[in-house]
This record gives C-alpha cells, sequence and structure tokens, in this order.
C-alpha cells in the first residue's frame, strides 16, 4: 500500500525533482474528492512563488493533423538543447462510456523515455474547450517543479476549443495542407486567437499544396488580424525535422518581443480562471441542493411537452433560492 502523502512530503518531492511526487501531485488536483482538493488546493497556494516561470505553449489542429508526432519532434528538439519538457496531454472521454484512451506515451515513445521531458496524459472528461477541468492547476504544478517549457496538447479543434488560450502564453494551431477544405472547417474565433500557424506535412512531393496553403491562411489572418500581433505562418515536417528550427526561433523570437501582451494576457487568465472555477462550483452547488430527483421530475416534464424549458428553468432557480434562504 502506498504511502499517504501530507503536504510536506509533496512540497519536498518536487523541490527534489522527484517525478513520482510530480505525478502524484497531478492526480491530486485531478481528484474529485473534496479532502483531496482542500490539499490540492494548500499545495497550490504554496507553490505559487515558484509559478510563472514556464514558456506556456499550447498546440492544437484539425483531426489527423498530426499533434503527438509535432510534439515528440519539438520536444526532442528542445530536449538536445538541455531544456526541460512537460507535456499535458488531453485525451478526448468517450460520451457514451466515459472512458478515454490516454494513449499520448505510446504515440511519443522517444520523449516518453527522455529524461528532460514529462508526459502527463489526463481525460477531458466532461470538459468543453478541449482541455482537461484541471489542466490549468497541472501546469502549475510542472512550473513549480521548475520545466522550462509546459506544452498542453489539446483533444482538437471544435466550437469551444479557445479555452486553452486563456492558460498559455502562444497559442499554435496545427494545420495540413489543403487550406480550401480546412479553412471551412476552423471557426473564425479560433484564427481570432492563435498567435502562429504551422502547416504540418512539408515534405514529399506537395510543395504547391504547402506553399498554397501557406498563403491562403496568411491572407486570411490579415484580414482578421490587422491590427497588433499578426499571427506568422509557417511550415514544417515533423518526421524529416525540416523546417522546425525556424519554428523554435519564432517562437522565442515572440517570447523576447511580446512580454507586455504575455503580462496582459497572465492577468487576464488569472481573472477568467477565477470565474470560470466560480461558475463551475455554483453549478455543482446547485445540483446537490435542488437534488437529481427534482431535476429529472422538471426534465421529464419539458421532455412531455407539459412545461417550457423556460418555465423549467424558473422552477429549477426557485427550489434553490428558496432551499437556500431556508437554509441562511
Amino acid at each position: 500500500m502506498r504511502k499517504v502523502l501530507e503536504l510536506k512530503d509533496y512540497l519536498e518531492g518536487l523541490q527534489n525533482k522527484d517525478r513520482t511526487i510530480l505525478a502524484r501531485a497531478i492526480t491530486l488536483v485531478e481528484s474529485t474528492n473534496p479532502d483531496h482538493q482542500k490539499l490540492a488546493q494548500e499545495l497550490l497556494r504554496a507553490l505559487l512563488p515558484k509559478t510563472g516561470t514556464a514558456k506556456r505553449i499550447g498546440i492544437s489542429g484539425t483531426p489527423g493533423v498530426g499533434k503527438s508526432t509535432f510534439i515528440e519532434a519539438f520536444g526532442k528538439l528542445l530536449t538536445s538543447q538541455n531544456k526541460t519538457v512537460a507535456v499535458l496531454a488531453v485525451d478526448p472521454t468517450s460520451q457514451v462510456s466515459g472512458g478515454s484512451i490516454l494513449g499520448d506515451k505510446t504515440r511519443m515513445n522517444e520523449l516518453a523515455i527522455d529524461s528532460h521531458a514529462f508526459i502527463r496524459p489526463s481525460p477531458s472528461g466532461e470538459t468543453l474547450g478541449g482541455v482537461a477541468k484541471r489542466t490549468r492547476e497541472s501546469l502549475l504544478l510542472c512550473e513549480a517543479f521548475g520545466f522550462d517549457y509546459v506544452l498542453v496538447e489539446t483533444v482538437g479543434v471544435g466550437q469551444s476549443e479557445t479555452a486553452v488560450a486563456q492558460m498559455v502564453d502562444i497559442f499554435i494551431m496545427l494545420l495540413q495542407p489543403g487550406a480550401g477544405d480546412d479553412l471551412q472547417g476552423i471557426k473564425r474565433g479560433i484564427l481570432e486567437i492563435v498567435d502562429m500557424v504551422v502547416v504540418t506535412k512539408d515534405d514529399g512531393d506537395q510543395q504547391k499544396a504547402i506553399q498554397k496553403a501557406k498563403h491562403d491562411y496568411q491572407h486570411a489572418l490579415h484580414i482578421l488580424r490587422h491590427e497588433g500581433w499578426v499571427p506568422p505562418v509557417l511550415s514544417c515536417s515533423a518526421l524529416t525535422k525540416k523546417g522546425l528550427p525556424e519554428v523554435q526561433t519564432e517562437i522565442e523570437n515572440y517570447f523576447m518581443n511580446q512580454q507586455s501582451l504575455i503580462t496582459q494576457k497572465r492577468d487576464k487568465q488569472g481573472i477568467d480562471w477565477m470565474w470560470q472555477l466560480t461558475l463551475d462550483n455554483l453549478k455543482d452547488l446547485f445540483r446537490s441542493s435542488v437534488g437529481t430527483q427534482e431535476i429529472k421530475n422538471i426534465e421529464k416534464q419539458i421532455l412531455d411537452k407539459k412545461m417550457t424549458s423556460p418555465e423549467g428553468a424558473a422552477k429549477l432557480l426557485q427550489a434553490f433560492t428558496h432551499i437556500k434562504l431556508t437554509s441562511s
């Protein structure tokens, strides 16, 4: 039976660069157990002075674009320069079974055994935005551990994918050649918040498609982002490593020249995170206060067309406020 860790055990372990303790700390912040959550918040509060030092990079892309392949190649490039990298890879959770594959370590074989790297897959659960509910806390733990870079790989492009931009310094969108099809499938809101676009699979005999894709993405971004930072559009091959040094150079230039933008982002992200947690906790409090049976009864009346959705919402809110008033 494993030893039950206390706050001092976590703090000592992270200070001593114990990756087993880091993994257990991430498991702690992901736990829904109230006692675990209380300890997790005490740990994060104690570690706050040591956070904020890593370069936070979010990586997203259309399905099949090769996110894991890119991250492994990019991560290996960084570790070859004696830089340390943590990868927080979010696996999609089945909405039917509730399970997830958690296979990112098997897709990043070389990086998984690199002594300068740490890979942590987490299920997305019911959280929208392509990130796990506790990805932000995991990111802070990796920063406190001392990693130079924290890469957040998201589930994939979707309507709420922009959530990843609310926790990283630079948001990179990976796209494939074939700009016409991709541009049709990409939400305008995503292009409005990306900081860099990288066209993948720049190898073989598809140079015309690569150049056309880059031109089309550049054109779209200049229309949408004609003021302030205009995201650069690059291309690379994770297999041949072509273009990866240029991607790294562009990322480093961003961190060097956009410090004020990064500071503004982090300030806003902290406030946004507070409100998101407030809303999440209110939803949990609402469900536990009103009760599952009452919620199901009103849902059934709506399905049976005996009550409108606005009426149902009003009934639930009335029940919740009555409970809160009588208990105070």
